[in-house]
């Protein structure tokens, strides 16, 4: 199990604006906000427990070397549902936000309960409820 996970957007504030909504549906809200004044930043994403949690920022870590840039390669991130009603909303909520369809919510994989989006700089999210 993983303590976090940051991904690096090119635009904070649509991002920001993004995860806050689709995450909401599924039990998971915004903790911190470290946004400055020229847009750079994180944002910090959770339940309230202390992990694990999920980073939401733009600029240049300083992990970085100079050719590493925003979205240059997609990920996938998948987070936990409480129920099949939060995956259908994560979706729904999601495509309404600008995300492209990457997968209906339906069974999957054992009997999960998924669905998928591409969200605003291409990275492939999933929201799984596992009965």
């Amino acid at each position: 199990m993983f303590s976090h996970v940051g991904i690096v957007f090119r635009d904070l504030k649509a991002s920001g604006d993004f995860y806050r909504q689709v995450l909401a549906q599924i039990g998971i809200r915004l903790l911190e906000d470290h946004t400055q004044p020229d847009g750079t930043g994180w944002l910090v994403f959770g339940t309230g427990n202390s992990r694990p949690f999920f980073v939401v920022a733009a600029g240049r870590p300083s992990f970085w070397t100079e050719s590493s840039r925003p979205s240059s390669s997609p990920a996938h991130i998948a987070f936990d549902a409480p129920s099949r009603e939060a995956v259908d909303r994560f979706h729904s909520v999601g495509l309404g936000c600008g995300a492209a369809n990457n997968g209906d919510p339906g069974i999957r994989r054992g009997g999960s309960y998924v669905a998928f989006l591409i969200d605003l700089d291409g990275n492939n999210i999933e929201a799984t409820y596992r009965s």
